[in-house]
């Protein structure tokens, strides 16, 4: 028996198609239920579909006005619901928005403009972005919302309809295009992963400009007509609990930072009408999983994915998770563990996580990139990089990645880019980047260097803070006399971590 699951049939996506369209349509059916809550100690701002749809069309007339469809706009947006109506603005317009962290820095930036033709730049001057005449200022983008609402631009649901960066595994980050039927995809993970219901109130723990808010907080419970609840910005992980129970939350997904920085302290969260957790990003360790249900009485559920294919693979309320594993492929899924060729392992057997290329989630492609795109296929299968094993029950057990990627609070981090960073260092002759255990279930970025003399780790953290981004910056700065290397003198940062891990290394 082979480790590929292909059980049930998710309907073809219906054409003519527009993502924000689809996002919308439960909504406009009752416009006056909440569509947005964002969530203060005593009170919320709301939002109705009535108010929401009309400032996501409103939006679309105004982009119309600096860009053509088809056109890409980049988003330098702060956490604020402006990153999702003009989100949602662009692609109703048929435009293709490019959502970028807040967290990137100038140099970043420019990269990414000097890399797609970008028609229009939506700026918030609090958030870094280089000056540039596409701009349109903040204000200018919230006065759109008063325009009169556009059509929404219906077409092939393969056409593109937004780009998102992931970190590449040549140390480039890539352009990760998606179609407009990546939305419909999502629908897999409706009952899949979330167990969602159009009276739900679904609370994310995170920022209005992370990805993994945009879809899980906002577009999948948008999609039912459910209501997305949203904390402030500056919320402390440690007021979640009141505010959860406050405002009533009966679904609450976060990365697992979040769920253990909640529990820091408290033996019991008492939270009446919650029915479940959700969590993804990384995996969620036991020990945080064990004292969740503990303190609430309510189960967490662990997703599986990735920014080529959002996720895929996951425990639900219908199909819980088995001991040790990450949950069963969603219904409609088509997902194999193969080899590096694209062969089907037996069951038991290790190998990489892999996609068939029918999937109607899965991206279009990195943009200018061909040869990395079509070295992501073996023949139908989309290869992860992931390392995992199925079961007879089709239940899959993580093992970790394939090649050297990092992953940081939820974000994948190629441990090449932050080593070019650092290399532009007169002081480090050679530096080899990878996650290292630092207490129990925590794990940071370490740059592991060799130079003349050991370096002061504030300097470093200065160099860094102006090259990368927030979340890509090392914790940990060690010297070392010597980096571990292959017979083809290739770094193994594999050999550095566990050396750390194992307390073989220490920081000064």
């Amino acid at each position: 028996m082979l480790s590929i699951f292909a059980q049930g049939v998710h309907p073809r996506c219906p054409a003519p198609f527009n993502m924000a369209d689809h996002v919308l349509r439960a909504g406009a059916a009752r416009p006056d239920h909440p569509a947005l809550s964002i969530l203060q100690s005593d009170h919320s701002d709301d939002w109705t579909y009535a108010d929401l749809i009309a400032a996501i069309r409103g939006t679309a007339t105004g982009l119309l006005q600096h860009a053509e469809a088809g056109q890409m706009v980049l988003m330098r947006l702060g956490n604020t619901v402006d990153f999702p109506i003009a989100y949602l603005g662009a692609i109703w317009a048929g435009l293709v928005p490019i959502p970028t962290s807040a967290a990137l820095t100038d140099p970043e930036v420019a990269a990414i403009l000097a890399e797609l033709p970008v028609a229009a730049i939506l700026r918030d001057t609090a958030v870094s972005c280089p000056d540039d005449p596409r701009c349109i200022p903040l204000d200018d983008l919230q006065a759109m919302r008063a325009l009169p609402p556009a059509d929404a631009a219906m077409g092939d649901p393969d056409r593109m309809a937004y780009v998102i960066y992931t970190s590449g595994t040549s140390g480039k980050p890539r352009a990760v295009a998606h179609a407009h039927r990546a939305i419909w995809a999502r629908g897999m993970m409706h009952q899949g992963w979330y167990g969602l219901r159009s009276d739900d109130r679904l609370c994310h723990a995170g920022a209005f400009n992370w990805t993994y808010t945009l879809g899980t907080g906002l577009m999948d419970p948008w999609t039912l007509g459910a209501t997305a609840l949203i904390p402030a910005p500056g919320t402390a992980a440690a007021d979640l609990p009141d505010l959860l129970a406050h405002h009533r939350a009966t679904i609450f997904a976060a990365a697992p930072g979040v769920y253990r920085q909640m529990l820091k302290g408290r033996e019991t969260l008492p939270l009446p009408v919650l029915r479940h957790g959700l969590s993804a990003g990384e995996k969620l360790p036991d020990r945080i999983r064990d004292a969740w249900v503990a303190a609430t009485g309510t189960p967490v559920y662990e997703a599986y994915g990735m920014s080529e294919c959002s996720t895929f693979i996951s425990s639900s309320p219908t199909n819980p998770a088995a001991a040790g594993a990450s949950g069963q492929p969603q219904p409609g899924r088509h997902i194999a563990i193969v080899d590096e060729a694209g062969t089907p392992q037996p069951i038991g057997q290790p190998g990489i996580i892999a996609v068939h290329r029918s999937d109607p989630g899965l991206m279009l492609e990195y943009i200018g990139a061909p040869e990395e795109t079509a070295q992501k296929f073996a023949g139908d299968w989309f290869l992860t990089g992931d390392e995992a094993q199925m079961d007879a029950d089709y239940q899959v057990t993580y093992l970790g990645r394939a090649d050297d990627m990092m992953n940081a609070g939820g974000y994948r981090v190629s441990p090449i880019e932050v080593e070019q960073a650092l290399l532009s260092h007169g002081g480090i002759t050679a530096v080899a980047a990878t996650d290292v255990l630092v207490k129990a279930d925590t794990r940071v970025i370490a740059a592991f260097y060799t130079g003349p003399a050991e370096l002061d780790e504030t300097e470093l953290k200065a160099w860094a803070e102006p090259r990368l981004a927030q979340y890509k910056r090392p914790r940990l700065f060690v010297h070392v006399d010597a980096l571990p290397t292959g017979a083809n003198n290739k770094i193994l940062r594999r050999q550095l971590r566990a050396a750390f891990d194992a307390g073989q290394i220490t920081p000064t």
